[in-house]
């Protein structure tokens, strides 16, 4: 029996290309992580005369066919796990984690430093869940709003 491209597989690749396409738009460059140690994507950014900036932004991405809405419909609830967490939070440049939906072709993100620190990650769970607000999709005014969250630019 040969091996088979499970719908996990062509989802994940599938979020993969929905964020890189919005970064491309707006001019930025994108890496894809080999291996996948907390990170899938590196976007790197350059200024309105094409001079590469200082800093990068990491992007986790998750993606599903049964995204999980909260009740009163204002936001997307997704969980993470515990070491992720951790990593993301100490980290100084900017990590943006990211839920695909598939079925709808829409992705939602959310900053994790802005959400999180280290002192909220001191209750020993194996996962968080993360409520990352609706409005918060993937698009180029959205990359363009996640370059602004690099230390370079303050």
């Amino acid at each position: 029996m040969r091996k088979r491209r499970t719908r996990e597989h062509m989802i994940a690749d599938l979020s993969v290309n929905h964020v890189e396409r919005f970064i491309l738009r707006c001019g930025y460059t994108v890496q894809r992580m080999d291996s996948d140690y907390g990170y899938d994507l590196i976007m790197v950014t350059y200024n309105e005369v094409g001079e590469i900036e200082n800093d990068l932004v990491f992007f986790q991405l998750k993606a599903t066919d049964n995204l999980k809405k909260r009740l009163d419909n204002q936001g997307i609830v997704h969980t993470a796990k515990q070491n992720d967490l951790a990593l993301w939070c100490r980290e100084r440049l900017p990590v943006i984690f990211v839920v695909y939906d598939a079925t709808e072709d829409i992705a939602y993100w959310l900053h994790i430093q802005g959400v999180l620190s280290s002192e909220t990650l001191s209750v020993k769970q194996e996962s968080i869940s993360l409520t990352l607000p609706m409005s918060n999709t993937i698009s180029e005014e959205a990359i363009r709003t996640i370059r602004l969250l690099k230390p370079s630019l303050h």
